[in-house]
Protein backbone atom coordinates (compact mmCIF):
# COMPACT_ATOMS: atom_id res chain seq x y z
CA UNK A 1 0.00 0.00 0.00
CA UNK A 2 1.41 3.50 -0.29
CA UNK A 3 0.65 6.48 1.21
CA UNK A 4 0.39 10.12 0.04
CA UNK A 5 2.04 12.20 0.91
CA UNK A 6 -0.38 15.03 3.00
CA UNK A 7 0.40 17.93 5.38
CA UNK A 8 -0.18 17.09 8.87
CA UNK A 9 -2.15 18.30 11.49
CA UNK A 10 0.77 19.95 13.76
CA UNK A 11 1.98 21.64 10.13
CA UNK A 12 -1.43 22.96 9.64
CA UNK A 13 -1.28 24.10 13.20
CA UNK A 14 1.46 25.84 13.13
CA UNK A 15 1.26 27.83 9.76
CA UNK A 16 -2.23 29.02 11.58
CA UNK A 17 -0.24 30.17 14.40
CA UNK A 18 2.61 31.79 12.26
CA UNK A 19 -0.35 33.70 10.52
CA UNK A 20 -2.09 34.79 13.44
CA UNK A 21 1.34 36.12 14.81
CA UNK A 22 2.21 38.16 11.32
CA UNK A 23 -1.41 39.93 11.53
CA UNK A 24 -1.38 40.34 14.97
CA UNK A 25 1.69 42.70 14.38
CA UNK A 26 0.10 44.06 10.92
CA UNK A 27 -3.16 45.04 12.16
CA UNK A 28 -1.96 47.53 14.62
CA UNK A 29 -0.08 49.37 11.96
CA UNK A 30 -2.76 49.29 10.00
CA UNK A 31 -5.11 51.29 12.45
CA UNK A 32 -2.80 53.71 13.10
CA UNK A 33 -2.52 54.66 9.39
CA UNK A 34 -6.15 54.95 9.82
CA UNK A 35 -5.48 57.45 12.41
CA UNK A 36 -2.71 59.38 10.97
CA UNK A 37 -5.07 59.75 8.17
CA UNK A 38 -7.84 61.34 9.55
CA UNK A 39 -5.37 63.85 11.47
CA UNK A 40 -3.91 64.75 8.45
CA UNK A 41 -7.68 65.86 6.80
CA UNK A 42 -8.87 67.43 10.11
CA UNK A 43 -5.65 69.79 9.56
CA UNK A 44 -6.04 70.38 6.48
CA UNK A 45 -10.14 71.10 6.77
CA UNK A 46 -9.45 73.41 9.40
CA UNK A 47 -6.41 74.79 7.00
CA UNK A 48 -9.39 75.53 4.24
CA UNK A 49 -11.90 77.05 6.50
CA UNK A 50 -9.09 79.19 8.32
CA UNK A 51 -7.92 80.51 4.56
CA UNK A 52 -12.18 81.18 3.53
CA UNK A 53 -11.76 83.14 6.74
CA UNK A 54 -9.05 85.60 6.01
CA UNK A 55 -9.85 86.28 2.04
CA UNK A 56 -13.86 86.49 3.16
CA UNK A 57 -12.62 88.90 5.60
CA UNK A 58 -9.85 91.14 3.37
CA UNK A 59 -12.93 91.23 0.50
CA UNK A 60 -16.18 92.21 2.56
CA UNK A 61 -14.74 95.60 4.66
CA UNK A 62 -12.59 93.66 7.08
CA UNK A 63 -15.81 91.99 8.43
CA UNK A 64 -15.66 88.13 8.90
CA UNK A 65 -18.10 85.67 7.55
CA UNK A 66 -20.94 85.06 10.12
CA UNK A 67 -22.60 88.38 10.47
CA UNK A 68 -26.10 88.43 8.61
CA UNK A 69 -25.61 91.10 5.93
CA UNK A 70 -21.98 92.27 7.19
CA UNK A 71 -23.55 93.91 10.89
CA UNK A 72 -21.01 93.01 13.38
CA UNK A 73 -23.77 94.44 16.22
CA UNK A 74 -25.71 91.58 15.11
CA UNK A 75 -25.52 87.76 16.12
CA UNK A 76 -23.24 85.72 13.92
CA UNK A 77 -25.35 82.42 12.66
CA UNK A 78 -24.53 79.42 11.65
CA UNK A 79 -26.64 79.64 8.06
CA UNK A 80 -24.95 82.93 7.23
CA UNK A 81 -21.52 81.42 7.91
CA UNK A 82 -22.64 78.63 5.32
CA UNK A 83 -24.28 81.15 2.96
CA UNK A 84 -21.28 83.52 2.46
CA UNK A 85 -18.97 80.43 2.38
CA UNK A 86 -20.71 78.52 -0.65
CA UNK A 87 -23.04 81.53 -2.39
CA UNK A 88 -22.13 84.54 -4.00
CA UNK A 89 -21.44 87.75 -2.13
CA UNK A 90 -21.14 91.74 -1.96
CA UNK A 91 -19.43 93.57 -0.36
CA UNK A 92 -21.40 93.80 2.24
CA UNK A 93 -21.70 90.52 3.13
CA UNK A 94 -25.14 90.13 1.90
CA UNK A 95 -25.32 86.87 -0.33
CA UNK A 96 -27.08 85.77 -3.59
CA UNK A 97 -27.19 82.82 -6.38
CA UNK A 98 -23.87 82.22 -8.31
CA UNK A 99 -23.61 84.02 -11.31
CA UNK A 100 -26.07 86.89 -9.45
CA UNK A 101 -24.91 90.60 -11.25
CA UNK A 102 -23.56 92.54 -8.30
CA UNK A 103 -22.24 89.54 -5.95
CA UNK A 104 -18.73 89.58 -7.26
CA UNK A 105 -17.57 87.47 -4.40
CA UNK A 106 -17.42 83.69 -3.82
CA UNK A 107 -18.20 81.05 -3.72
CA UNK A 108 -15.01 80.60 -1.05
CA UNK A 109 -16.14 76.96 -0.61
CA UNK A 110 -17.89 74.44 -2.71
CA UNK A 111 -19.67 73.01 0.85
CA UNK A 112 -18.71 73.03 4.42
CA UNK A 113 -16.23 69.78 5.10
CA UNK A 114 -16.66 67.45 7.02
CA UNK A 115 -14.54 66.71 10.30
CA UNK A 116 -13.16 63.40 10.07
CA UNK A 117 -13.27 62.16 13.78
CA UNK A 118 -17.13 62.40 14.06
CA UNK A 119 -18.18 62.96 10.35
CA UNK A 120 -20.39 66.56 11.09
CA UNK A 121 -20.23 69.74 8.95
CA UNK A 122 -22.23 71.42 11.24
CA UNK A 123 -20.81 74.73 12.73
CA UNK A 124 -21.17 76.55 16.39
CA UNK A 125 -21.31 80.02 16.13
CA UNK A 126 -20.12 81.79 19.03
CA UNK A 127 -21.49 85.17 19.73
CA UNK A 128 -19.66 88.34 20.53
CA UNK A 129 -17.77 88.39 23.68
CA UNK A 130 -18.56 84.70 23.99
CA UNK A 131 -15.64 82.47 24.66
CA UNK A 132 -14.78 78.84 23.19
CA UNK A 133 -16.43 76.06 25.15
CA UNK A 134 -13.28 74.67 27.87
CA UNK A 135 -13.70 71.50 26.40
CA UNK A 136 -15.86 70.27 22.90
CA UNK A 137 -18.90 68.33 22.70
CA UNK A 138 -18.67 66.41 19.84
CA UNK A 139 -22.29 67.71 18.80
CA UNK A 140 -20.72 69.48 15.79
CA UNK A 141 -17.75 69.73 13.06
CA UNK A 142 -16.87 72.40 13.87
CA UNK A 143 -16.41 76.12 16.86
CA UNK A 144 -16.27 79.41 15.08
CA UNK A 145 -15.76 82.89 16.54
CA UNK A 146 -16.68 85.06 13.65
CA UNK A 147 -15.46 88.11 15.95
CA UNK A 148 -11.84 86.63 16.11
CA UNK A 149 -12.11 84.52 13.12
CA UNK A 150 -10.72 81.48 15.34
CA UNK A 151 -11.96 77.98 13.86
CA UNK A 152 -11.28 74.66 15.66
CA UNK A 153 -12.54 71.13 15.81
CA UNK A 154 -15.25 70.02 17.93
CA UNK A 155 -13.41 66.73 18.82
CA UNK A 156 -11.61 65.76 21.63
CA UNK A 157 -8.42 63.09 21.77
CA UNK A 158 -4.87 63.85 20.95
CA UNK A 159 -2.53 63.18 18.28
CA UNK A 160 0.31 60.79 18.31
CA UNK A 161 2.55 64.09 19.84
CA UNK A 162 -0.17 64.43 22.42
CA UNK A 163 -1.73 67.88 20.89
CA UNK A 164 -5.01 68.16 21.50
CA UNK A 165 -7.06 67.90 18.69
CA UNK A 166 -9.79 71.12 19.82
CA UNK A 167 -6.11 72.89 20.11
CA UNK A 168 -4.62 72.46 16.09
Amino acid sequence: MRWARAFTLIEILIVVVLLAILAAIVLPSMSKGTVMAKESALASELSLLRRFTVLYESQHLEVPPGYPNGDTAAAPTEQTFRDQATLSSNANGQTAAIGTPGFKYGPYLSKIPRNPFNDLDTILILGNGQAFPAVPDGVHGWICKPETGEIRACNTGTNSAGTSYYDY
